[in-house]
């Protein structure tokens, strides 16, 4: 009787990983619903931001790597989407599920996610490295046939690889912790942890430096020559602005190696505490808590950097909510910046500022 008791009770107490402000009125962890719910809200309306500029502005698309990057960005929704699922369950709001497969497919669907980010940022810093480094051939190596089947090469290797913890080898990591089973009951492998490092964070990591390290000696290498000649033939007109046009691609190279390395930053403390945890030297359940929704929490600044770093990004959001603060002759003026024929017997409509 005294055990059946004490199963009901912990069962029926809320399962809080922080430990703090477990608020006995509405039985729920106060602070991990917060964060999960603050973070939701963030990667889901950003990303819809993201998307619904790229879909509106066909400029932006020039780049073979902005298919990448609505790649991550349709990623990151999901991610955002997939944690109402946590965030719904620490409100009792999802009542009835299996425990054991909610955890397990939770955990499944975030790594496999966060996983097509990890593989898109690898693919875009290859892309930049061929446009550099073959620009004469690029267009005929990248073409949209292999654009298409690289991105997806990207979800196939991405859901192959972390299945085998969907069957019981290992776990993937701790995005379903708030799930008492997932917490208690599903643990760590060392094989499985070495195994995911060895093909996916390894390798991602070593190509990113490796091309975006080429990348910049390259362009610092056309910078000085054409700054050589100048300072030869004409040193008059060795201006400041010639000065910067050495590498045309570097200054996008540096918006998508700030993605990149603010990603790298994010998921630095979780992949530690990952391989830690593994190796069975260090286990807490608020450091997994913590360093899992810092990572997490990359999926709303990948959208936030690239919107503050991209001028024609931000051009665009700017025009598309324009009419929204002031009246325009139409949408696509102001995308175009331009004013536009006015209709007839229409008032005057005030111009667009671009």
């Amino acid at each position: 009787m005294n055990s059946s008791s004490s199963d009901v009770n912990q069962s029926s107490s809320p399962f809080c990983l922080l430990g703090l402000e477990c608020s006995l009125a509405l039985n729920t962890c106060m602070l991990e619903v917060a964060v999960i719910l603050f973070l939701t809200i963030l990667i889901i309306s950003g990303n819809l931001v993201v998307i619904f500029v790229f879909h509106c502005a066909p400029l932006l698309q020039q780049h073979t790597t902005s298919h990448f990057i609505q790649t991550m960005a349709y990623a990151d929704l999901l991610v955002g989407v997939s944690c109402l699922v946590p965030s719904l369950s620490l409100l009792h709001l999802l009542k009835g599920l299996n425990e054991e497969l909610t955890c397990k497919g939770f955990g499944y669907l975030v790594s496999v996610l966060k996983s097509v980010s990890m593989a898109s940022l690898a693919c875009i810093s290859v892309d930049r490295y061929i446009a550099i480094t073959r620009p004469l051939s690029y267009a005929t190596l990248v073409t949209p046939c292999r654009l298409r089947v690289c991105i997806g090469l990207i979800w196939l290797y991405s859901a192959l690889i972390f299945l085998p913890s969907f069957f019981g080898w290992g776990k993937p990591g701790y995005h379903g912790d708030i799930f008492r089973w997932c917490a208690t009951s599903w643990q760590t492998s060392p094989g499985f942890s070495t195994f995911i490092v060895a093909l996916l964070y390894a390798p991602a990591a070593l190509t990113v430096c490796f091309t975006y390290g080429s990348i910049f000696r390259i362009c610092r290498q056309h910078t000085r020559e054409i700054n050589q000649r100048h300072a030869r033939f004409s040193p008059q007109d060795c201006d400041r602005g010639e000065r910067g046009e050495g590498c045309p691609d570097k200054h996008y190279a540096m918006v998508l190696f700030r993605i990149t390395s603010v990603f790298y930053v994010l998921w630095m403390p979780y992949i530690f505490y990952f391989l830690l945890e593994s190796a069975g030297l260090y286990r807490h359940m608020v450091a997994s808590f913590l360093t899992t929704w810092l990572a997490i929490s990359n999926s709303f600044c990948n959208c936030l950097i690239y919107s503050l770093s991209n001028s024609m990004f931000r051009k665009t959001l700017g025009h598309l909510f324009q009419p929204l603060c002031s009246p325009c002759p139409g949408l696509q003026c102001c995308i175009e910046g331009k004013k536009g024929p006015a209709p007839p017997n229409a008032l005057p409509a005030p111009v667009c500022d671009v």
